[in-house]
């Protein structure tokens, strides 16, 4: 696809899922998260830069590990995570986290500032995450490091039809090639392209839990990746669509709720 058109889907389709990303994902995604800030072993002083920060889930621990005496300079592709994260900022009382809105293949930032880079769970949206990868890396003083993580294979992701559902209602041209860096040795291979060296990789497998089968379509629907394509939806539409997600994880019932599975990929090269 148009790689300016898959900007526009991704910055107002995540303008769209701010107000409920959080809610809907702040804990189904902390195991990829913790593993991410461990494998970056960031330290205190340090000057940080986290790419396709969101609402500041993982700016704000790296800013806590940094202290007073570091920085955390998050960018974000979609206004309103940006506004979020900048509200949230000053609501903690933190001098040491600047947000700015910008496209992680073109950062507006000056070469080797930074000692540690951080992507959590945003890479797979860029329309080239090679371009991404270099962008880091130039942002990276000699001897820094990137720690990035994705989503794993798209047959270890129990909600993967959820991309096929809403297209089939409306050509939403959501995350064409959303598992391109989840199989295999996808991910060390670009980050090695970008320049990166010393790279280790972990998988890790996920279970993302919901109360209820209104929490799932939530998740999937309202507070993701298809929430701008959604929007559009009639409640007719919308019906059919929770229906046939519902029935995609079906599988995955526990009770009232369901344990869907998923996969992590993390990595950390310098």
């Amino acid at each position: 696809m148009d790689a300016k058109l898959q900007l526009r889907v991704q910055r107002y389709g995540w303008d769209k899922a701010a107000a409920d990303y959080e809610r809907y994902w702040a804990h189904a995604l902390e195991p990829a998260q913790n593993r991410l800030l461990q494998m970056a072993e960031l330290r205190s002083g340090e000057r940080v830069l986290d790419i396709a920060a969101g609402t500041g889930l993982v700016t704000f621990r790296a800013a806590s590990t940094v202290g007073s005496s570091g920085t955390v300079f998050a960018t974000d592709l979609s206004d309103a995570m940006v506004t979020g994260l900048r509200g949230a900022t000053l609501a903690r009382g933190l001098t040491n986290v600047r947000a700015e809105r910008m496209d992680a293949q073109q950062l507006a930032l000056p070469d080797g500032t930074y000692d540690a880079a951080l992507c959590a769970l945003g890479l797979m949206y860029v329309p080239d995450p090679l371009a991404a990868l270099k962008e880091m890396k130039r942002a990276l003083r000699a001897g820094g490091r990137a720690a990035v993580s994705v989503w794993g294979s798209r047959d270890k992701c129990g909600w993967a039809e959820i991309f096929p559902i809403v297209e089939r209602r409306v050509a939403s041209e959501v995350c064409p090639m959303f598992f391109q860096l989840g199989g295999g040795d996808a991910l060390a291979l670009t980050m090695g392209l970008a320049g990166f060296t010393d790279i280790k990789v972990e998988r890790l497998p996920a279970t993302i839990r919901y109360e209820n089968a209104s929490d799932a379509c939530g998740a999937a629907f309202v507070g993701g990746p298809v929430a701008l394509a959604y929007s559009h939806f009639d409640e007719a539409t919308k019906r059919s669509a929770h229906a046939e997600y519902l029935a995609s994880i079906a599988g995955y019932k526990t009770g009232n709720g369901y344990a869907v599975p998923g996969e992590f990929v993390v990595a950390v090269g310098r």
